[in-house]
């Protein structure tokens, strides 16, 4: 039976954001998210007397609950010379007698106490920094309060990601797995986020990297004069400092799906958007390369989901003569054709991440997102959540 393509100005221009978004999805995923999803780890195994010696810096603020389970979980790591140093920033809990309690036990802890907020810096950057600069080894490795290693290797881990010229290692942190559909959005939400920034510093374009499982050099530190350059921005001392610091020939990622440090899940919608938002508020800071990126992903995740509800809707453009509908096929084949492509990609990295339970949801999650990103972009913009 022949077909014919009724032309319709609206239907086929809507038709080619369909189809050109479709291309761009195809392309990110088989190019750039394959980095992460089929990535072998070149690391390699190094014996003590290569090891060395390294300070893991971390800033609480009113943290005792955590830092009670966390120290000790940081201590009995299997790393032959660390010292673990954690910045008191002015809490008012129980945080400063614990961690005095603990540096008698155990001379490794360096505690650092701040007194008093400094105006000139927010967030954390000024307590990161006084942390770093208390530390006494070059070799630092950052994480959050809020973290807890899955085992007693991942020093190990992250340390054994250096070479020769490595000054920076990006890593990544899962979220806590548990009940509920928050948590599976917050972890969908973070495979995605590390997809985009992972695949990129594995194709030589490092643009970010996440407080909770990074590590760099403290003389990199001093030589890119800390977070001078961003001090007013209260978020970013994570991936503002990456974006600044790594290149292509200095960084390392570190994808270990048996060795991570988990990340304990936000407590409500609210809590995890204010998060979300306050990340999106640093992508001002990139660079044009890097902001283009991201949009042209987000852009066209978006409007690839509005130009396929759309085309349902509008009279169809491709036609079996006598007038029966054949463009809604095609557009479920394309469709169709996207989702396996991301269901393939997804898997493979969810798996690499060590992330579990996600594909049932997969579209749902990828639907819903495709018009969250936007909001929680724009509330960014507006500086909502960059507290």
């Amino acid at each position: 039976m022949p077909i014919t393509f009724h032309y319709n100005s609206l239907s086929f221009i809507i038709l080619l954001i369909f189809i050109i978004t479709l291309v761009i999805q195809l392309l990110y995923h088989w190019i750039s998210f394959s980095k992460v999803a089929f990535h072998k780890d070149k690391s390699t195994q190094k014996f003590d007397n290569e090891l060395e010696p390294v300070s893991i810096v971390l800033c609480a603020r009113d943290a005792f609950e955590y830092l009670n389970k966390l120290v000790p979980a940081l201590l009995s790591q299997d790393y032959p010379n660390f010292e673990l140093v954690i910045v008191n920033d002015c809490s008012d809990d129980e945080t400063e007698v614990y961690l005095k309690d603990m540096e008698r036990l155990d001379s490794r802890i360096k505690p650092v106490h701040l007194k008093q907020h400094l105006n000139f810096f927010n967030g954390k950057k000024f307590p990161l920094s006084m942390g770093i600069k208390s530390a006494q080894n070059d070799l630092i490795v950052l994480t959050d309060y809020d973290c807890m290693p899955a085992n007693n290797k991942w020093l190990r881990s992250v340390v054994n990601c250096y070479k020769r010229n490595t000054e920076v290692v990006i890593g990544y942190s899962p979220y806590v797995q548990k009940k509920g559909l928050l948590n599976r959005l917050m972890r969908f939400d973070a495979v995605q986020n590390a997809l985009l920034y992972l695949s990129a510093a594995l194709q030589g374009r490092p643009y970010m990297g996440i407080g909770k499982n990074l590590s760099y050099r403290k003389e990199l530190f001093y030589r890119n004069k800390g977070f001078i350059s961003h001090y007013t921005t209260t978020v970013g001392d994570d991936d503002l400092f990456v974006s600044q610091a790594a290149t292509s020939k200095n960084t390392e990622v570190l994808i270990d799906a048996e060795n991570p440090i988990l990340t304990t899940p936000a407590g409500s919608f609210r809590q995890w958007m204010r998060q979300r938002c306050g990340r999106f508020s640093t992508v001002r800071h990139y660079s044009a390369l890097t902001r283009m990126m991201l949009s042209c992903f987000y852009l066209s995740q978006f409007l690839f989901y509005v130009s396929f509800i759309v085309l349902l809707c509008l009279t169809p453009a491709f036609v079996i003569t006598g007038g029966a509908a054949f463009y809604i096929p095609i557009l479920a084949f394309f469709f169709l054709l996207r989702f396996g492509s991301q269901m393939i990609i997804y898997h493979k990295a969810s798996k690499n991440l060590g992330e579990k339970g996600l594909l049932p949801g997969l579209i749902a999650y990828d639907f819903l997102f495709a018009f969250l990103s936007p909001l929680f972009r724009l509330m960014g913009r507006m500086n909502i959540g960059a507290e």
